[in-house]
């Protein structure tokens, strides 16, 4: 956790923030002094995760139902000044099973989330404050099954570097995760959970799991760096450099 007070006096809204990476940045963003605004799914989880992080105000809602979305950015009490996106989990299929209502599912929760976002955010985040999403690095490399996620692992980095263009001077940037040790990570494995662990302390360059919070606090330093803006920035522990 930080002990500065980089964002004091700021409110960073974080939408998917009742757990995981979303969760771990409300902490950070409040130990650098900000008020946080969280939504979520979960009522109950998020009533438990504002309660722990200290949160402002709350909202329980699912962010791909666009008019409950507009609905939340129409009534936030004053401007903001920078908006955390964590996009639900990866679609995994290979082509002959692939379930389309899932993956225009997943596509709401990527690609067209974060439109709608970007076109709400004009007139709401401050000029200079920022706008960030989540993504992965983890499908850049092609295999079986990965066909939707690998779409949605490259349609983000150039949608990013537009959006900075569109909506300047709000900054935009991504944060590309590889495996991070959160709940969602722990749903996906399953029992497989331990083994991948393993695995990476093994195989990274940093010799341990990329955790949440290691996350949050570079988006932390997106959030008070005024110079970035448009770009994405991989938090994989050197998961990209090393051979799986």
């Amino acid at each position: 956790m930080r002990d500065t007070v980089e964002l004091s006096g700021q409110t960073v809204v974080v939408l998917g923030g009742s757990a995981g990476i979303g969760l771990a940045t409300a902490h950070h963003a409040r130990a650098a002094g900000a008020d946080v605004i969280l939504t979520g799914r979960d009522p109950a989880r998020l009533e438990e995760a504002a309660r722990e992080v200290g949160a402002l105000r709350t909202a329980a809602f699912d962010a791909t139902d666009f008019g409950r979305l507009e609905g939340f950015f129409a009534e936030l009490p004053t401007a903001v000044d920078h908006v955390l996106v964590t996009a639900g989990g990866p679609y995994y299929a290979p082509l002959a099973e692939i379930d389309f209502e899932r993956a225009r599912s997943h596509l709401d929760g990527h690609l067209w989330l974060a439109l709608r976002v970007a076109q709400l955010a004009v007139g709401k985040v401050r000029p200079g404050g920022t706008l960030l999403f989540v993504g992965g690095t983890g499908a850049r490399r092609p295999a079986v099954g990965l066909s939707i996620t690998a779409a949605m692992t490259a349609a983000l980095p150039a949608l990013v570097a537009n959006l900075a263009l569109e909506i300047a001077p709000i900054r935009v940037n991504l944060l590309a995760a590889g495996f991070v040790d959160t709940p969602l990570s722990a749903s996906l494995l399953g029992d497989d959970l331990e083994n991948r662990r393993a695995q990476l302390r093994e195989t990274l360059p940093i010799g341990r799991v990329v955790e949440a919070g290691d996350v949050a606090s570079l988006a932390v330093h997106l959030m008070t760096n005024t110079a970035l803006t448009g770009a994405t920035y991989d938090v994989d522990g050197g998961q990209q450099v090393v051979q799986r």
